[in-house]
């Protein structure tokens, strides 16, 4: 059975659904900081966490995911009025069986948020420029590859505040196999400069160098297939450009879950 509740910041109920595959809830009430959206009763999920949001994959190893309806700052990476509306739905359905071990991006999670979680996809980093919300961690694996401008959705990205011992990590929360990804990066240029060399290191022992190039465009890495819980960009060059603020748009991992 699939259960989805809404509680406040005093952990009150304010809303539930429950339903034996797909669980639909509309909440007719404002958001409220402290509110937050527990849904229970699968590990394996697509979710929808607001209209305005798209449905995603979203793995859950205690069957008990937590969202935290972002406030304030926060909502300054998704589109103007998100979680705003007097009326809000959310939905969650088991994945079928089978669906995991189907080729696809297994980096992709709209439903990410900043800080910890108790479900996976999963980005952190060890820097976010300012520490502000439209250049946090998530947005690389958010599903969204607009990279022209910046600062603002749709342009939210990861930004480094021109640290060059920047890193960003993906958990994936259990085992997967990986064989190919792609990174987008930022191309607001002049204001942006470019990396023109990065290491992927894997939770297998694993490390993989790899030339970047200025361009907006999806570029492709080859990972020669491994199985991993986690992969970390890290010892990222800078160009030589004379702008200090190299970014990352998107981070896409193409594989499959480990049966």
């Amino acid at each position: 059975m699939i259960t989805i509740e809404l509680k406040n910041a005093e952990n009150r109920v304010l809303a539930a659904a429950s339903h034996a595959e797909e669980a639909l809830l509309c909440v007719d009430r404002a958001y409220l900081p402290g509110d937050k959206i527990i849904i229970s009763g699968g590990d394996r999920l697509y979710v929808r966490m607001d209209q305005q949001l798209p449905e995603g994959e979203v793995y859950a190893p205690d069957g008990v995911l937590t969202w935290f309806v972002p406030a304030g700052e926060h909502r300054l990476a998704y589109a103007p009025g998100t979680f705003e509306a007097p009326r809000h739905v959310v939905s969650a359905r088991l994945i079928p069986p089978g669906e995991t071990e189907k080729y696809r991006n297994i980096a992709r999670n709209p439903a990410d948020l900043r800080g910890d979680t108790d479900f996976y996809p999963h980005c952190t980093a060890n820097v976010e420029t300012r520490n502000e919300a439209c250049f946090c961690a998530r947005n690389v694996i958010d599903g969204m590859r607009f990279n022209t401008f910046h600062g603002e959705w749709p342009y939210q990205s990861w930004g480094i505040g021109a640290r060059e011992d920047a890193w960003c990590r993906i958990d994936f929360g259990r085992e997967v196999f990986a064989d190919r990804m792609a990174l987008t990066l930022r191309a607001d240029f002049p204001h942006d400069a470019y990396w023109t060399e990065g290491t992927v290191a894997l939770s297998d022992g694993g490390e993989i160098t790899f030339p970047l190039e200025k361009t907006g465009d999806r570029q492709f890495v080859d990972l020669g297939g491994h199985a991993v819980r986690w992969m970390r960009l890290e010892k990222m060059k800078k160009s030589d450009d004379p702008s200090a603020f190299p970014a990352l748009t998107e981070w896409e991992v193409f594989g499959y879950d480990m049966t």
